[in-house]
């Protein structure tokens, strides 16, 4: 539970008058007090995410190496199968879904990798903007990877 910090109250009496300045010092003072309470957990959660940014992207490149070579090798295979009446429908089928499936992966890779890069980029320089901005990108890789395992 967080602890309450004390905050000063200013009342306004008829002779007092309290400047806006005032005020917005006293919250500035407030939020800045927040903010060092809570530093090192606002970092460990920027090295956190940095970290699971670059494993997300070994992930991508990796996955992007053999969704190319299996795609390269369901393009050979696939004609062949489908003209040898021995295969049956349901490893034919199984076939083309791979080769669907590749095929997809290998479609939004260049996409994925601006997304994942620039993340990247934010969480290391602080660049709020550039997080914010692919926010939408990542949803979309998450739905896309959803879809192919679903």
């Amino acid at each position: 539970m967080a602890t309450r910090r004390p905050v000063r109250k200013t009342t306004a009496k008829k002779d007092i008058e309290v400047k806006f300045s005032d005020k917005l010092t006293d919250s500035l003072q407030d939020i800045t007090g927040m903010i060092d309470e809570h530093k090192d957990m606002i970092d460990t959660i920027q090295d956190i995410s940095l970290e699971l940014t670059s494993a997300i992207g070994t992930l991508h490149t990796l996955t992007i190496k053999y969704a190319a070579k299996a795609n390269k090798i369901l393009d050979v295979l696939i004609p062949i199968v489908k003209g040898l009446p021995i295969i049956p429908k349901n490893i034919k089928d199984l076939l083309i879904d791979l080769e669907k499936y590749t095929q997809k992966i290998i479609d939004n890779e260049k996409e994925t990798t601006k997304a994942i890069s620039d993340v990247h980029l934010g969480l290391k320089t602080g660049d709020v903007s550039k997080i914010k901005g692919h926010s939408k990108d990542m949803k979309k890789v998450t739905k896309t990877l959803t879809s192919i395992l679903n």
